[in-house]
């Protein structure tokens, strides 16, 4: 933050993030990941989560397009696979994450959504984590009926900037098509549709069950029940990582 950014923001603000900063150097470590279908309301919890916390927030798609654009060594193998029309290696994915935990903003740990999808992307991700001494601490599992998604895709807004969503119906800006926070304009993604839903669900299902079942092994997954109130799945949320 520049000199003349800092001077507009008030003093109570600014105490109020020293205090934050504060209480984060006490709170525990937490490595999570959060596993649901697109709609169940990770997005919304996330900010919370992170806040609350005081957690990096790692969405294996935002965290891509940062490697390729720093040129960092697994963001050039990125790019290159990418242009070659190949499929982003797992490996690759999992030395992002790496380079991605070594921030200072993921100290306290991270929250990693989107990633794995897979049973061999957990497996290499728990190799990874394992060689500096450290594991996966908790798995959210969201669950909700398939037929609640499509209201909740069809009607989701999102801040780019941020990643904070909102829904026309459940959880509206205060300003229709305007983030809270900074007065910019929302944005709709392209695959927020039905059809396009349909076989996001199929994959869904298919590819991460086997997740969750792995992770339930180790006794890590907690299940939150995401068909309720944003406030009630906060309530779950904050229970479970008590």
């Amino acid at each position: 933050m520049s000199n003349a950014e800092l001077a507009e923001v008030s003093t109570d603000a600014l105490m109020r993030e020293i205090q934050r900063r504060l209480e984060c150097q006490s709170k525990p470590d937490k490595r999570l990941i959060l596993i649901g279908p697109p709609g169940c309301g990770k997005g919304t919890q996330s900010p919370t989560i992170k806040r609350d916390h005081c957690l990096c927030h790692l969405a294996t798609g935002d965290m891509l397009r940062a490697a390729v654009a720093a040129r960092s060594p697994n963001g050039v193998r990125a790019k290159n696979a990418m242009e070659s029309g190949a499929l982003v290696s797992d490996d690759i994915v999992v030395g992002i994450i790496e380079e991605a935990i070594k921030k200072t903003e993921c100290k306290n740990g991270f929250i990693l959504d989107g990633f794995p999808r897979t049973v061999p992307q957990a497996q290499m991700l728990d190799h990874m984590l394992a060689k500096k001494g450290v594991s996966v601490d908790k798995v959210l599992d969201f669950q909700i009926p398939d037929e609640v998604l499509v209201e909740r895709i069809e009607g989701r807004w999102i801040h780019a900037g941020s990643g904070r969503s909102y829904h026309t119906k459940f959880s509206p800006p205060k300003v229709a098509g305007i983030d809270d926070l900074t007065g910019e304009a929302l944005m709709k993604r392209k695959d927020d549709n039905a059809d396009t839903l349909k076989s996001r669900l199929d994959a869904f299902h298919a590819q991460t069950q086997p997740v969750i079942d792995y992770y339930s092994k180790s006794e890590r997954v907690t299940a939150i029940h995401a068909n309720l109130p944003s406030k009630e799945v906060e309530a779950q949320i904050s229970s479970s990582l008590k």
